[in-house]
């Protein structure tokens, strides 16, 4: 007999002695309630391989590249130059939007940190699978690694704007500017819950992540980002439709962050007055409580789904 050949009857009894192992439950409970701390906490054990996680995504993104972080700026600035030059002054929306340059920047800065949680969350298991096949730790941290990497990319686009509010505008000092900090927590809120749905669907279906790119080309377009939202409420006048566009909670964000950085669209600018929805800030504040439930939601299913990930990769 060859010697390396394993011995049955030593094989035998390590298959009955693993058999009489009782089974132990890892990550946490699934219950929607019960496992909810119990998730958490085992998240928050792992947050030094979430920080961790978070650096290798920035320097993937840039590896091998000269000019590191600053091709962050550059994408924004390209579409900042079509669009300000296209729909602003080939389709005239320049001439109704005061500090156009301003206004679409910000819509930019907000929708490219939406968009980015999202695409990143959508595929992070998929492309992390080795890790999520061969070490115990929660992979949810693989999603939330893409959230820290396009706050990362904000951060950037945001002191860019910010130097441009500064150069080519002025800000306008009022408790308004506190819609900025919402608008912010609401879009990492909603796309954390919808990256982390998308990124345990996608284990299971692969056309979800095409999906989200035609979900996020769409609902670019459906959200005041390079028109204001002046265009939609003289066009809609307040009908069913209008109250269906500002259930869109991006759309609500944006709105808000324009309403709080965008000094000159609250201002009487050459006898143009731009429009705002009612009740902005109850609107904002209920957006933001629902994409926080939307999170602790997403969470739940994603802690459902995520037994049979490694089979499935």
């Amino acid at each position: 007999m060859d010697e390396t050949s394993p011995d049955p009857e030593s094989r035998q009894q390590r298959e009955a002695r693993i058999a009489t192992e009782p089974f132990n439950v890892i990550n946490g409970r699934p219950g929607w309630f019960a496992g909810t701390t119990a998730s958490y906490g085992f998240l928050w054990s792992y947050r030094e391989l979430l920080m961790r996680l978070v650096k290798r995504e920035v320097k993937v993104r840039y590896k091998d590249s000269s000019l590191g972080l600053l091709w962050s700026l550059f994408r924004p600035l390209i579409q900042l130059a079509i669009y300000y030059f296209a729909i602003g002054q080939v389709l005239g929306a320049a001439r109704g939007t005061p500090d156009f340059g301003i206004f679409v920047f910000i819509g930019l800065t907000f929708w490219t940190l939406f968009s980015e949680i999202v695409a990143g969350g959508t595929t992070s298991i998929v492309s992390n699978a080795g890790l999520v096949k061969k070490v115990n730790i929660p992979r949810e941290v693989f999603p939330l690694a893409a959230t820290g990497s396009a706050i990362v990319n904000f951060v950037i686009q945001l002191v860019v704007l910010l130097g441009g509010i500064f150069l080519l505008s002025h800000f306008r000092v009022s408790w308004e500017l506190l819609y900025a900090p919402i608008a912010f927590l609401t879009i990492v809120a909603f796309g954390v819950g919808l990256g982390l749905l998308t990124s345990a669907l996608n284990v299971y279906l692969r056309d979800v992540q095409h999906f989200v790119e035609i979900y996020l080309l769409i609902f670019f377009w459906l959200s005041p980002v390079v028109y204001p939202y002046t265009f939609v409420h003289n066009a809609l006048q307040g009908n069913w439709l209008e109250q269906l566009y500002l259930a869109n909670p991006v759309t609500i964000a944006i709105v808000a962050a324009q309403k709080a950085l965008w000094a000159a669209g609250s201002e009487d600018v050459g006898g143009v007055v731009q429009a705002w929805p009612d009740e902005l800030e109850l609107r904002l504040l209920i957006m933001l409580a629902i994409g926080l439930l939307f999170v602790w939601i997403s969470q739940r299913v994603f802690a459902r789904l995520q037994g049979n990930f490694a089979q499935e990769l």
